[in-house]
């Protein structure tokens, strides 16, 4: 028997011992993907482009799902029209549902493939009772702090604005580019881009024009992005998630008087669904988009989170619990579910035969609305909790991944590090909806980044209280795109 002990110690130990040493290979072994590239001195960008970004976000150009605010679209070309005249009069332009607009910049080579920049003219609009709470009235295009404040200055007029801004410079020292540009502008990409990109992408379809690359607003330069990272992370999206609106609805017989409530009621049948639901989450899974993220930071981490990113064959489950600790990382790992609006009751002593809730859900890459579903049904197990899929505007299945070792990741990923030398530039995933996925018929590598570098509290501005853009930050976008037209033009 201590013969027999002495062995399985020995085994074990022997065990361990390849274990570590696998660890510190892998972890020795685990290189760099980010690029050699020399910063550049940023073009002088003047102080007239901080006016201009001001007054377009005195337009309000809000997006309703009932109608067009027509006017204030039609005073946002005629601002674009007098304040860039070098595009007006040299690019072809072409409106889509005369409230969207395309630009054809043509390029010298007709045999290169031209390339796609969109962005959205839309805003979401303010909620009432939280305008008090705005540090500047929020479409004053205040310049106060060496802020922009107001709608439109993080999504999306900031990218419109920006792309023209570089335009016209490069315009006026008589710049043509090699291959062909386009920008595409859309007019209500807030309530689903129906009428704005889904209707551009058919004109380009009817023009069998095929893109090179797409780049639409995004993901962002992240500070602090994630634990053992020192350095912003430059998060490029390849991919986004789906989006799916399912309603539970439960429908009984009978309803009756509250003095008498059976053992099982419509709102209690609903409540256990949903709180079935948030007990069983979608499983967590490490997509390919997680992974090129886990593969592009990992190696430039500190101890120990080198070793773990490094190791994910042994450290997976303990990564996972991690991320799983965010809002933001858990649903890079997941399909996520969350519950938006519920229904029923008409009286305090009325039992309710129909009661209802709206449950959104973005979907991991892999999965699709069908499978949401199928995972509802076996999750809940009770057939009187029926799942209906709504016919919401913003419907879409996953997005297919575009190639991080294409042309047009090759040009993103040179022109950050020429921009923002201090970054880790990184394949990502979008956990929002984009007008980009209207596009995929025209182009198989769409990308999703906004050359700004922001911090967490930031993100919260994002169709929230108090969005604004540092004057540096909105300068520096454009410094951006003047590097990237050019690094596009080969």
């Amino acid at each position: 028997m201590k013969k027999l002990r002495r062995l399985l110690i020995r085994l074990f130990l022997f065990i361990l011992l390849v274990v570590v040493a696998i660890v510190i290979i892998n972890t020795v072994s685990y290189s760099s993907k980010q690029i050699d590239v020399a910063a550049v001195e940023k073009i002088q960008v003047s102080n007239d482009v901080v006016q201009r970004l001001s007054d377009v976000v005195k337009i309000p150009t809000v997006s309703y799902s009932t109608h067009v605010d027509s006017i204030a679209f039609i005073n946002l070309f005629e601002y674009f029209d007098t304040h860039f005249p070098l595009v007006d009069s040299m690019l072809e332009t072409t409106q889509i549902n005369q409230f969207s607009r395309i630009y054809k910049w043509q390029g010298r080579n007709s045999k290169l493939k031209p390339y796609l920049l969109i962005a959205h003219l839309d805003v979401v609009p303010v909620e009432g009772e939280s305008q008090a709470r705005w540090t500047e009235p929020p479409y004053s295009g205040k310049i106060k702090d060496e802020f922009i404040w107001g709608r439109g200055t993080l999504d999306d007029k900031v990218s419109a604005m920006g792309i023209l801004e570089t335009t016209e410079i490069l315009l006026k020292e008589n710049y043509q580019p090699q291959r062909t540009i386009y920008f595409a502008f859309g007019h209500d990409e807030e309530v689903g881009g129906k009428n704005g990109a889904q209707s551009m992408c058919e004109y380009f379809l009817s023009k069998k024009i095929n893109f090179e690359y797409i780049l639409d607003e995004g993901s962002i330069i992240l500070e602090e992005a994630v634990p053992g990272l020192t350095q912003p992370a430059a998060l490029i999206g390849t991919a986004e998630k789906g989006y799916c609106t399912l309603e539970l609805e439960v429908n009984l017989d009978h309803g009756g008087h509250s003095s008498m409530p059976p053992k099982e009621t419509a709102i209690g049948i609903l409540s256990h669904a949903l709180a079935t639901l948030q007990d069983n989450p979608f499983p967590s899974n490490i997509s390919q988009n997680t992974q090129e993220l886990f593969d592009h930071i990992g190696p430039e981490m500190i101890l120990p989170n080198k070793a773990v990113f490094a190791n994910t064959w042994l450290f997976e489950g303990i990564l996972k619990s991690q991320l799983e600790k965010a809002p933001s990382s858990n649903a890079m790992l997941r399909t996520t579910t969350a519950p938006t609006i519920i229904k029923g009751g008409v009286k305090e002593n009325v039992l309710p035969t129909n009661v209802s809730a709206i449950i959104n859900f973005r979907i991991l890459p892999g999965e699709t609305s069908e499978t949401v579903i199928a995972y509802l049904n076996e999750t809940i197990d009770d057939e009187r909790v029926k799942v209906i899929k709504q016919n919401a505007s913003f419907s879409s299945e996953p997005s297919k991944v575009s190639s991080s070792s294409s042309f047009g990741f090759n040009a993103l990923q040179k022109t950050t590090k020429e921009i923002f030398p201090n970054t880790v530039v990184t394949p990502s995933l979008v956990i929002a909806g984009t007008d980009a996925r209207h596009y995929e018929a025209v182009s198989d590598n769409i990308f999703r980044f906004t050359p700004v570098q922001l911090t967490k509290e930031d993100l919260k501005r994002i169709h929230g209280i108090d969005e604004r853009i540092s004057i540096e930050n909105y300068k520096t976008m454009i410094a951006f795109y003047y590097r990237l037209i050019l690094n596009s033009s080969i």
